[in-house]
């Protein structure tokens, strides 16, 4: 399994540097010569739409996706519908930042049963594909680990999310594949090859045993136990050759200065990924 041997493809997720705003994250990438940047919605709207436009086009950086739109389940038809808008807003971002991909956190159920919330999901989901299309914007449907059904998304398995994309053409809806949320899966590998075509995006970080926290535990490649490289292997026989983001959720590595984040983020690009 080859290795990576240039930083083409490397993407900062923001949310590695969590302690950096926007400004502080392109200066960033522009002084560690990382080419891509993947942005949050949160950031963006601390500087504006259009300034933060202007910021990324100046520094002469390329947006590998927009975090984040989905979230769909809620109690009312109304929520339900406001949760729609919202995606409209943030497909209508993600097409003036630059990027084709918006990524999709389904969201938790409201109740009890998981099963209408998935429904719920898929009903979000064809709403706003249309509205998506005419922006240029393809929907990635990302699968989160199992332990954050409830709390975060309903959509746990690559398999559940090919699912829903393969409901639409490739343009439209594909899937987006993260090593921290799918790595256990023991159907990982035919999942993958089925999302041929549809991989949109591939994030990469690794997971810590003994795992210090459920969101915040996230580790540098290299200092947990993910064979990141063949998922890596995996993802590219698809076909997939665009940007890998780092996106690492760890309050140590926030708290560290971000230029030594990104620098060793950089070395364990090209050892472990």
């Amino acid at each position: 399994m080859a290795k990576l041997q240039t930083f083409e493809r490397l993407s900062l997720n923001q949310i590695t540097t969590g302690n950096w705003n926007l400004r502080e994250a392109v200066d960033g990438c522009v002084r560690q010569e990382i080419p891509w940047i993947a942005l949050w919605r949160h950031r963006v709207e601390e500087l504006g739409l259009s300034e933060s436009k202007r910021l990324i086009k100046d520094a002469g950086l390329q947006v590998s996706s927009l975090c984040r739109g989905g979230m769909f389940p809620a109690e009312t038809a109304l929520e339900r519908q406001k949760r729609v808008d919202d995606n409209k807003r943030a497909i209508v971002e993600a097409a003036e930042l630059g990027t084709n991909t918006l990524v999709l956190v389904s969201g938790p159920a409201p109740d009890k049963n998981i099963s209408e919330a998935r429904k719920m999901v898929a009903e979000g989901i064809e709403q706003i594909v249309p509205f998506a299309e005419d922006h240029g914007i393809t929907l990635g449907v990302e699968a989160l680990h199992p332990m954050y059904a409830a709390e975060r998304s309903v959509i746990v398995t690559l398999n559940e999310a090919n699912t829903i994309a393969e409901q639409y053409s490739p343009n439209q809806v594909g899937v987006v594949v993260d090593v921290f949320h799918v790595w256990w899966d023991p159907d990982l590998y035919r999942q993958i090859a089925r999302a041929k075509g549809r991989i949109i995006g591939f994030h990469v970080s690794d997971w810590i045993v003994p795992t210090p926290d459920l969101l915040m535990g996230r580790g540098m490649m290299g200092d947990g136990v993910i064979d990141i490289n063949r998922i890596r292997t995996a993802v590219e026989e698809t076909g997939y050759n665009g940007p890998i983001e780092v996106e690492i959720f760890n309050e140590t590595i926030w708290n560290r200065p971000g230029d030594e984040v990104l620098m060793e983020m950089k070395e364990r690009y090209i050892k472990h990924v």
